[in-house]
């Protein structure tokens, strides 16, 4: 089994769930004035059968692409066991 972590521009997610918008805010660090700029982000999790997650890639990066910086990242790591409390059902079973 795999974990798909993907980072991604918030509107890239619009039509599965609503977001948030965070604003930045003003600091002041030893008596200089410094904007901070936040840029939203969506982290998205999923773990899956090893054979679907090359496809979960492609589909999540071409519709998270926008060219330009900030479009965010893709991790891909491995899950080593997995439990469904409910059936108690283990690995790919679980998922």
């Amino acid at each position: 089994m795999k974990k798909l972590e993907a980072i991604i521009k918030p509107f890239k997610l619009e039509e599965v769930k609503g977001f948030g918008r965070q604003k930045g805010h003003t600091e002041i660090y030893r008596g200089s004035e410094y904007t901070v700029d936040f840029l939203p982000k969506v982290k998205v999790e999923v773990v899956m059968a090893d054979d679907l997650i090359e496809k979960a890639v492609n589909v999540v990066v071409t519709a998270a692409k926008t060219g330009k910086i900030g479009d965010g990242k893709v991790f891909v790591l491995p899950v080593e066991h997995a439990v469904r409390i409910r059936t108690e059902e283990i690995g790919e079973k679980a998922v």
